[in-house]
Formats: structure tokens, C-alpha cells, sequence
């Protein structure tokens, strides 16, 4: 399957390519990045092998995530959208896709991801009628922005030793 073009005011979100590589490596680099996700920087190897799950994603279930860029600069904003992650999440998602948002650091606190995740949830709320989402319980913004977006805190959970808060958001 393709990925579709997705459009906002600002934004233009595609799939992710090879050239994509440089600009996210970069950006999982960046401490204000990483912190609440995961907590360490990824090498641009482990950034590699993200973007070609980006890729496998799309053609094995019909969606996937994003690359968000500014529509007038080019400049990359982050990477938001749907994985399959199987991750050994206790007590499991796997059932339901899993949506998630990481920008720059240079573009937090500016709308984008609230922007970004609008038009992805115009395309994917008419295709997948449930999500989930795990969020670090230290992360305010994020928790408020699932929130936002309609996601309804379920439970706590854990993921690799550490404790998580697991949301769910039905299609709208």
C-alpha cells in the first residue's frame, strides 16, 4: 500500500524514505527528545531499522506512521502515526494498534503534534476503530495531549522494568 499525503496548515506529512535517515538520527540525539521515551538516545543504526519498520508497517497492515515536515521549510518536525509495535507491554495492547508522536525538540510546545495527529486521526478513525497509547507517567504534555485527542486512561502497566500508563481512544 502507499502511504497517503497527508496535509494541514502547516505540515506535510509522507512516509518515511531513506533520505528521511539523517534528520531523524538527529533528532533521536536530542535529550529533550529521548528523555521520556525510553530514555536514551537511539544510535542512527537503531534510527535505521525504525524507519524501515516505518516502511514494512504500511505494506503488512495498511498503515503506519509519518514523517511531519513544515510544509514551507522542509524542516522536519517529528514522526507521528500507527504501529504494530507487539511490544511486552504487561497487560498487552497487541490487540490494538498502538498510535504514537515523537518531534524535535525544536518543535515542541508549538500545536504541531496536535495539528499532525488531527489529520492522522481524519484518515485512520474511518479505518481502525481502536487505539492505544503508552505514555510515561512523568510526561505531562503528552499525557495532556492524549487527553486532548480523546484518549482515556485504562491503566497502568509496565514496559521493560518501568512503569507506564496505557491509554485507549475509540474511532470518533
Amino acid at each position: 500500500m502507499s502511504v497517503p499525503t497527508l496535509t494541514t496548515s502547516r505540515l506535510t506529512l509522507t512516509g518515511h524514505a531513506a533520505p528521511d535517515l539523517e534528520d531523524c538520527a538527529t533528532m533521536w540525539t536530542d535529550p529533550r527528545v529521548y528523555t521520556m521515551i525510553g530514555g536514551q538516545p537511539r544510535s542512527r543504526e537503531d534510527v535505521w531499522i525504525r524507519l524501515l519498520r516505518s516502511v514494512g508497517q504500511w505494506t503488512l497492515f495498511g498503515y503506519g506512521s509519518w514523517i511531519a515536515r513544515e510544509t514551507a521549510t522542509g524542516k522536519l518536525i517529528g514522526e507521528l502515526g500507527l504501529i504494530e509495535a507487539r511490544r511486552a507491554i504487561q497487560p498487552s495492547i497487541d490487540a490494538t494498534p498502538e498510535v504514537g508522536w515523537t518531534l524535535t525538540g525544536d518543535a515542541h510546545g508549538q500545536g504541531y503534534a496536535s495539528e499532525a495527529l488531527a489529520a492522522i486521526f481524519a484518515w485512520a478513525d474511518a479505518r481502525i476503530p481502536r487505539t492505544a497509547c503508552i505514555i510515561d507517567r512523568a510526561n505531562a504534555p503528552s499525557i495532556k495531549l492524549a487527553d486532548r485527542l480523546g484518549y482515556q486512561l485504562q491503566t497502568e502497566g509496565r514496559y521493560r522494568e518501568a512503569p507506564i500508563l496505557i491509554f485507549g481512544r475509540d474511532a470518533r
